[in-house]
C-alpha cells in the first residue's frame, strides 16, 4: 500500500483538484477526452497513475500528453505513453478509468488497489515526461499532471509545447538510452531531417516545383513544429504553411479530420490545380493529402489507404532490389476502401490484415511481421520494423560483396527506417516519408492517386436506445446481434455491384455507425440508407427514421 508520507501528500494535493460529484469518464483508444472544464481532477490523477506505471516498469519513464487531438478547442484530453513510446497497455486503461472516476474519499483506495494488484514497489524511483498542445486550457491542465507526479514523489520533465508523436518519441529515446535517438526536440528534428535529406539527394533532377508543398496546420501545435523542422531541411522541402494558429481557431473548418469527413479542402488554404497539399490534425498524429484536379477543379483526397499503399509499394520494391527476404504486411480496418485492399492483395501481392477500429489494434497486429505498415483511413498510421529486420538491413549495408543496386536499395532502406517514427502515427514524419518516396519514384500526386481508384462510399449514423445491442465479429465486419441484422445487410449488399457494408457501435455514444461502398456514389448512398433503416428497425432506433442521402 501507499506509504504514510505519500498518503498525506496525495490527500492534500487532491483537495486542490477536486472531482465533480457523479462525473464518470471512460479511458478509450484516445485516452480521456471531454470539455476542458471537467478534466482538472483527471489530469492530477493521471499524473499519479503515471508515477505508479513508472514504478511498475522498474523506473522506466512514462509519458503523459495533454491534448484532445482533432476535437474542438474547448475540449481537452490526456493520453498515457508506455516505455517504448507505444500507447499504455489495456489493463492500465482500466486502472485509468477506475482512478479517474473514484469519488474524492475513494481515491486513495483506488490507488492502493492498483499498487496491490500490480505488486508495485513504491520505494523505486519514478520518472514522467509531460507535453501539451496549443489549447488555452492545456497550460493549467498539464500543471495538474505535474502536481500528481510530484505528489507521489516521482521526477518529471515538462517538454511544454510538443506534438503528440514528439512526446512518444522522447519517451522511447530516453528509455532505450539513445539507441533510438536523442530525447530532445532538436534530436527529433536532426534524426528525421538527416534521413530525409539523404533520401531526396538520391532523387534525380528534382525541380523546385517538386519541392513545394502546402501544409494545413489545423491551427494546432503541428504548425510551429513543422516550421521548426523546415529550418533543418536546407531547402529540400519548401513549405507554404496555412492555418498556423495566428488567426483561426484550432480544428475549425480545417485539419485532417475535417478534410477527410467533409471531403473538401480546409478554409484558409489555397489549393491550386495539380499542386500537392496536406492537412495535419490538432496534435499532428494524423495526415491526409489532396489536390485539385484539372477537371473543373474537382477535389481529390489521398487518405490513409492511399498513404499505406504508396509506402508499402515503395518498401516492397526496395526489399526486392536489396534481395532481402522479409515479410511485409499492411494492416487496415473495416473502413479501408475495398479498392485499396484488392490492389494490395491482387496487384502488389502484399499480405493484408484487418483489425478492429483503433490504432492500438493495428499497432499490435503490425508487430507480427518483419515490416508492418498500418494506417487507418483517417490518416493515422506508421511503419514498424522488427529488430531482426533492422539488423538484416544493417548487416547488408556493411556487406562488401553487394552490387551497386543492392547497396543503393539497402542504404535507402536504412534511411527510411530512420525517417519513420515507429512509436505512433506522426504527421511530420509521415509527410517527410511521402515526399521522399514521391521524389525517389519521380511521381506526381496525380500518378500516386492513379495507383487505384477508390470505390464511392458513404458513412452514416443511426441513433439507438442502447448501442450495446449491437455486437460484431470478424474485425467488426459482421454483426452477430441483434438477430437478423447481418442477414438483412447481406441481402441489401447483393442488390448492388462491387458493394460492401458493415455496422459497428460507437465507443462513446448511443449511435451505430454505418459504412457502405459500391460501384457508384448513388449506389453507395442508397445502400448506406437502406442499411441504416435495417439498423433502425432491428436495433432499437430512436427519433426520426434515417432519411435518404440525396
Amino acid at each position: 500500500m501507499l506509504k504514510m508520507a505519500q498518503f498525506e501528500a496525495v490527500s492534500q494535493q487532491s483537495l486542490l483538484h477536486p472531482k465533480p460529484a457523479g462525473l464518470a469518464l471512460q479511458y478509450g483508444t484516445a485516452g480521456f477526452r471531454t470539455h476542458a472544464g471537467h478534466l482538472d481532477h483527471v489530469m492530477f490523477r493521471m499524473g499519479l497513475l503515471a508515477a505508479l506505471r513508472s514504478r511498475k516498469t522498474r523506473g522506466a519513464t512514462i509519458g503523459v500528453m495533454v491534448t484532445a487531438s482533432h476535437n474542438p478547442e474547448e475540449d481537452n484530453g490526456v493520453k498515457l505513453i508506455d516505455p517504448m513510446g507505444e500507447m499504455v497497455t489495456p489493463a492500465w486503461e482500466g486502472y485509468a478509468t477506475q482512478v479517474a472516476n473514484a469519488e474524492q474519499d475513494g481515491l486513495l483506495g483506488a490507488l492502493g488497489h492498483v499498487v496491490d494488484a500490480e505488486d508495485i514497489d513504491m520505494s523505486l524511483d519514478a520518472s514522467v515526461f509531460v507535453g501539451r498542445d496549443t489549447r488555452s486550457s492545456s497550460v493549467i491542465l498539464s500543471q495538474a499532471v505535474l502536481d500528481g507526479v510530484s505528489a507521489l514523489g516521482a521526477q518529471s520533465k515538462d517538454y511544454g509545447l510538443v506534438t503528440t508523436p514528439q512526446l512518444h518519441y522522447m519517451v522511447r529515446c530516453h528509455n532505450t538510452q539513445g539507441d533510438y535517438g536523442e530525447a530532445t526536440v532538436e534530436g527529433y528534428y536532426s534524426k528525421l531531417s538527416q534521413a530525409f535529406i539523404q533520401l531526396t539527394r538520391n532523387a534525380p533532377n528534382r525541380t523546385d516545383d517538386q519541392k513545394r508543398l502546402s501544409v494545413d496546420g489545423a491551427n494546432g501545435v503541428g504548425a510551429p513544429k513543422v516550421r521548426e523542422m523546415e529550418a533543418h531541411l536546407h531547402g529540400e522541402l519548401q513549405i507554404s504553411l496555412f492555418n498556423d494558429g495566428a488567426a483561426g481557431r484550432l480544428n475549425h473548418q480545417c485539419g485532417a479530420d475535417h478534410v477527410k469527413v467533409q471531403q473538401r479542402p480546409p478554409t484558409g488554404i489555397q489549393v491550386r490545380v495539380g499542386e500537392r497539399c496536406c492537412s495535419f490534425d490538432g496534435d499532428a498524429d494524423r495526415i491526409v493529402y489532396y489536390y485539385s484536379g484539372a477537371e473543373e477543379g474537382r477535389f481529390h483526397l489521398l487518405d490513409g489507404d492511399k498513404i499505406a499503399t504508396l509506402i508499402s509499394t515503395f518498401l516492397k520494391e526496395l526489399l526486392t532490389q536489396a534481395g532481402l527476404d522479409l515479410d511485409i504486411a499492411v494492416v487496415q480496418t473495416a473502413y479501408a476502401n475495398g479498392s485499396s485492399t484488392r490492389y494490395l492483395e491482387d496487384t502488389m501481392k502484399v499480405t493484408v490484415r484487418c483489425t478492429k477500429t483503433g490504432v492500438k489494434h493495428l499497432h499490435h497486429e503490425a508487430q507480427h511481421f518483419d515490416i508492418g505498415v498500418y494506417f487507418e483511413a483517417n490518416g493515422h498510421g506508421t511503419v514498424l520494423f522488427s529488430k531482426e529486420a533492422e539488423q538484416k538491413i544493417r548487416q547488408l549495408a556493411l556487406d562488401p560483396n553487394s552490387n551497386d543496386e543492392r547497396k543503393r536499395a539497402t542504404v535507402l532502406l536504412q534511411n527510411t527506417v530512420h525517417l519513420i517514427n515507429q512509436t505512433v502515427g506522426d504527421a511530420i514524419s509521415d509527410m517527410l516519408l511521402i515526399e521522399a518516396i514521391l521524389a525517389l519514384k519521380g511521381m506526381t500526386v496525380q500518378q500516386w492517386d492513379a495507383m487505384y481508384t477508390d470505390l464511392p462510399n458513404r458513412q452514416l449514423k443511426v441513433k439507438v436506445s442502447d448501442r450495446r445491442l449491437i455486437d460484431t465479429a470478424d474485425a467488426e465486419r459482421r454483426a452477430v446481434s441483434p438477430p437478423g441484422l447481418q442477414d438483412a445487410i447481406d441481402g441489401l449488399v447483393r442488390s448492388y455491384t462491387q458493394a460492401r457494408s458493415f455496422v459497428r457501435p460507437s465507443g462513446t455514444e448511443d449511435v451505430v455507425r454505418v459504412y457502405a461502398e459500391a460501384e457508384t456514389q448513388e449506389s453507395a448512398d442508397d445502400l448506406a440508407h437502406e442499411v441504416s433503416l435495417a439498423v433502425y428497425r432491428l436495433a432499437g432506433g430512436v427519433g426520426d427514421q434515417p432519411k435518404p442521402v440525396h
